[in-house]
């Protein structure tokens, strides 16, 4: 399983309250119960926290539970979407004002 540190170094735990293994153990927990808890998970961690690295480490811990199962689909989507900013943020260019005008 991956872990992720900080920068002084020290290991990172994925779900340090447990909060995305009890949404796996509750019966009957829905999609939109998952993003809730997804959500206090990442601002728990803060913005320094690389949660693509966390979300893979999850997900591989992870790795046994059903595939259907409505958190393994939030933390797929969290993946994705972060791994996709990641990829538009170094492929990106700034338009600026400069392109935003029309040439007169």
């Amino acid at each position: 399983m991956t872990t992720e540190t900080n920068p002084k170094g020290t290991k990172i735990e994925p779900d340090p309250r447990g909060l995305i293994r009890e949404a796996f153990r509750i019966d009957g927990i829905t999609e939109p119960d998952c993003r809730s808890i997804f959500l206090d998970w990442a601002l728990g961690h803060g913005g320094e926290a690389d949660h693509a690295a966390l979300l893979q480490a999850l997900l591989e811990r992870h790795a046994d539970e059903p595939a259907d199962h409505p958190m393994r689909h939030v933390l797929l989507e969290g993946l994705n979407q972060r791994q996709g900013m990641d990829a538009s943020a170094r492929g990106g260019r700034r338009t600026g004002r400069r392109r935003a005008r029309p040439d007169f």
